[in-house]
């Protein structure tokens, strides 16, 4: 069974390198939202260089969708404590 602490959509990389390691970006005092269009060129440029089917996360998805443990009973009680709980918005005026 995979761990339910494991997420689907953050696998472990280890094929990234220290030269393609995220840097966060700071927002300048300028533009205090942080985006300036070399963060903009700097994201599109990331994203262009990442495979449009990542074998490993299609396989882990698979394995994922044929463990019939998964999620498991506790994670699918929590996550409905949760909505359950959570304000109704369309209520709120």
């Amino acid at each position: 069974m995979i761990s339910p602490t494991q997420s689907p959509f953050r696998p472990d990389r280890p094929d990234l390198d220290a030269s393609r390691q995220r840097v966060p970006h700071r927002a300048t005092p300028s533009q205090p939202n942080g985006i300036t269009g070399d963060s903009v060129t700097f994201l599109r440029t990331q994203l262009a260089e990442q495979p449009e089917v990542r074998p490993e996360v299609v396989e882990r998805a698979r394995a994922l969708a044929a463990d019939p443990d998964y999620p498991s009973i506790e994670i699918v009680q929590r996550i409905a404590e949760q909505i359950l709980g959570a304000p109704d918005l369309s209520e709120v005026e």
